[in-house]
């Protein structure tokens, strides 16, 4: 597959939205409240639900003139000018202030006044209502809005609004509170219409060609908006078959009035209206969906009993902040809650007419940063210590060999962790006996090299086919670390040890942190790729909301033409071809004078025009035959620049120390071949002339231990050692395709001695 990054400015495809359609609405709140927005189907109505823990908590409907939340090629375009524009809905709430209350709801609006300082101003729907307190229809001409408690009012500068919200507010609030207890409401936001010569604004439209993978989402990164928000995006995007949906662990659960998880209870309402409502969306555009779980919770919420914890008793707490932690798969009331909410997943499958699936994602016994396995909670000390027939031995530091009574501790860790995993699989079943299961494992986990005993407890052999029906694999750190080798090893070793097969295996894919996410979106489609060759039975990419988040497009499937055909062009036209390096700047001078520049390449592309090369009646042919092979610009092939062809200079003999290609690691196996120009210039070399690669590292010359791999790939068999120099020399060829479709070749023309125009334009591979 290719991808891309689509940017917010690029030239996309338009189309028109009213303002405020339902899909554009987002929800917030404090940590411990709970809230979703669910589109009503009809394109004119939401529904919100929201839980308040702390008295002083607010839940706020959300509308942004910025479309933060979307994919680049989807996004409303900014317009923060609501000149001209009439609002008008139907509110119908229950557990909320009615809108005649001091504190009913208010449309909080942020922005900007006359004078160009921020502002934000308070408008009592009350104001514009006409109906009751708890059912009103309220018109909102932003020609004519005023701010404040009573009429008349403040007039509202409405050409310049960057956000505004409406807060939804408990009958028992007490500003700035931090008393709890747990109330509920509810909204009904109808008959959504916008008018008025302002009433709507461009979005990009635009819709990618289907792909070969599916994709996952998460509560927890989207809880703030639509579900059909959600599916509608993976559709566009070119998403197909599943949406694998972990539920999370922040958002769902729920909260006594204590603030902690109520360990009798399920999924809390906000979230099961959500989750409802995707499996809805899903269903009706055609998606399987997969809910995931795991054992993991936030360390603040979850009792004390329920958590995996050291030899010392400290908690097994994750690196996150604010930390999580594990759930032991020994405690009944930990594992009787996930089982209470896989069925509740179960039931929302079959209500929307799914066949049910579950996935148990990650279930593992945590190692903590310092190496100590988290075995010790009371109730697995008893399990662990009845099974072996004695206290459990302490294993201070999981890493290097381990003794008889440690390697029979993690076997028996081993046999309680599948146990737990098939306890919720068992009350899956009890819904519908037709819910397919899914377990995951992540490899780096259970398969990392300094702890090679780790994997008896979190890779048992209790999971071994047919323990679940599909075996999802993960291993994203390893993957955009470049540790390719480590994988290869992993994949033969899970199937050896647990028996399911490519074709009973999903391969997730991801994901990208933040800061790194262009060189890890690129290691995560070539790692989706590289699946699909093993024959896997479904990849899915990790996750919807960081492609979002990025904007990354993907392109290409299984039935796509062959994109390029490793030929060479037929003529030897010599240094009788023109080029043209080019790259892509955007100039904007302003009114000063002053320019600004915004370079959009950062590798020049090269254009030629290999005309002038063509002799005589015989190489015309060539060209016409080779042209209409390549279906014109469809299909891409070599072409060697006679101006730059090598490693050394330009046209030089190639050396092992021509170019750096990176530093060894000790893991890292994997080097791709590039030219530096100086200036910052790095281009990337994806077709080396077969035969021309010499290597060194270390500065020592090596014939072997090495291949040259597609894409211009050099792949060791050992990894280079720590401080090694990775250099390397080659001759190479320029990816090229035709420029046009259309070639024209005038007889007489080239008779009387004018050469045609053969324009090319070079293919960027990586």
């Amino acid at each position: 597959m290719n991808l891309w990054f689509t940017r917010g400015d690029a030239p996309l495809d338009r189309d028109w939205v009213k303002r405020f359609d339902p899909l554009g609405w987002t929800v917030d709140f404090p940590g411990g409240a709970s809230a979703s927005v669910v589109t009503g189907g009809d394109g004119h109505s939401l529904n919100v639900e929201a839980s308040f823990l702390r008295q002083g908590d607010l839940v706020g409907l959300i509308f942004e003139s910025r479309d933060r939340r979307a994919h680049a090629a989807h996004a409303r375009v900014t317009s923060e000018d609501y000149s001209g524009c009439v609002l008008r809905f139907r509110w119908q709430a229950e557990g909320l202030i009615g809108l005649d209350g001091a504190n009913g709801a208010t449309l909080t609006i942020e922005g900007r006044d006359a004078a160009g300082a921020e502002r934000a101003w308070y408008v009592r729907l009350w104001n514009y209502a006409v109906g009751t307190a708890g059912d009103a229809v309220i018109t909102l001409d932003f020609d004519a809005l005023d701010a404040g408690y009573t009429m008349p009012g403040e007039r509202i500068f409405v050409r310049s609004i960057s956000r505004m919200f409406i807060s939804l507010v408990p009958p028992d609030y007490a500003a700035g509170s931090s008393a709890m207890r747990v109330a509920a409401g509810r909204v009904r936001v109808s008959d959504i219409a916008c008018d008025g010569p302002g009433s709507v604004v461009a979005i990009n439209d635009c819709v990618a060609p289907e792909l070969p993978v599916g994709i996952c989402t998460a509560y927890d990164d989207c809880y703030d908006l639509s579900p059909e928000r959600i599916v509608a995006a993976a559709e566009k995007l070119g998403y197909r078959g599943t949406i694998n949906h972990y539920i999370g662990m922040s958002h769902y659960s729920t909260l006594t009035g204590a603030g902690g998880v109520d360990a009798s209870a399920g999924v809390n309402a906000a979230a099961l209206a959500w989750h409802r409502d995707l499996a809805r969306a899903a269903k009706a555009h055609g998606y399987a969906l997969i809910w995931s779980l795991s054992f993991e919770l936030p360390e603040s919420r979850c009792p004390d009993a329920w958590a995996q914890r050291t030899s010392d008793g400290a908690k097994g707490l994750t690196a996150y902040d604010p930390p999580s932690v594990l759930l032991s798969p020994a405690n009944a009331g930990a594992m009787g809650y996930l089982q209470r909410i896989a069925a509740q997943l179960v039931g929302l499958s079959v209500e929307a007419g799914l066949v049910p699936r579950v996935q148990v994602g990650e279930p593992w016994w945590w190692v903590t940063a310092d190496h100590r396995i988290c075995l010790y909670d009371d109730a697995a000390r008893a399990v662990l210590g009845a099974a072996l027939g004695g206290s459990p031995v302490v294993i201070g530091d999981i890493r290097g060999s381990k003794s008889a009574g440690e390697r029979a501790l993690l076997d028996a860790a081993g046999v309680l962790l599948s146990s737990a995993t098939a306890g919720i699989f068992a009350a899956a079943r009890a819904v519908s006996a037709a819910v397919v299961t899914h377990l995951l494992v992540y490899l780096p986990g259970p398969l990392d090299p300094v702890s090679p005993e780790v994997r008896r407890a979190n890779l048992p052999v209790g999971w071994a086919l047919p323990a679940a029906d599909v075996l999802q694999l993960e291993d994203y750190e390893w993957v955009t670390d470049g540790a390719d080798q480590r994988r290869g090893g992993a994949y033969a070793a899970v199937e050896a040890r647990l028996g399911y097969g490519p074709d009973k295996q999903q391969y997730l894919s991801g994901f990208a942190a933040a800061g790194t996410a262009r060189a890890d979106w690129r290691a995560i489609v070539a790692a989706a790729d590289e699946a699909r060759g093993r024959g896997v039975r479904q990849v899915l990419i990790w996750a919807l909301p960081q492609i979002m988040r990025d904007g990354l497009t993907l392109f290409g499937g299984d039935d796509e033409m062959n994109a390029f055909d490793e030929v060479d062009f037929p003529i030897a036209i010599g240094v009788e071809a023109s080029v043209a390096p080019g790259f892509s700047t955007n100039v904007v001078t302003s009114a000063s004078g002053h320019e600004f520049r915004n370079a959009n390449w950062a590798s020049a592309r090269l254009r030629f025009d290999a005309g002038p090369g063509v002799r005589g009646d015989g190489e015309l042919e060539a060209l016409i035959a080779f042209f209409r092979a390549r279906r014109g610009s469809a299909v891409g092939f070599r072409f060697r620049d006679p101006y730059d062809c090598s490693s050394s200079g330009m046209t030089g003999v190639a050396g092992v120390s021509d170019q750096l290609l990176g530093t060894g690691d000790g893991a890292r196996v994997r080097f791709a071949l590039v030219k530096h120009y100086g200036g910052g210039e790095e281009r990337r070399i994806t077709r080396p002339v077969a035969g021309s690669v010499v290597v060194a590292v270390g500065g020592v010359a090596r014939a072997t231990g090495w291949t040259v791999e597609a894409g211009g790939e050099l792949l060791f068999d050992v990894a280079p050692v720590t401080g090694a120099a990775v250099t390397a020399g080659y001759l190479f060829d320029v990816p090229v395709r035709f420029a046009e479709d259309r070639l024209e070749i005038n007889r007489a023309s080239f008779l009387a001695g004018a050469a045609p125009s053969v324009p090319l334009i070079e293919v960027r591979e990586a």
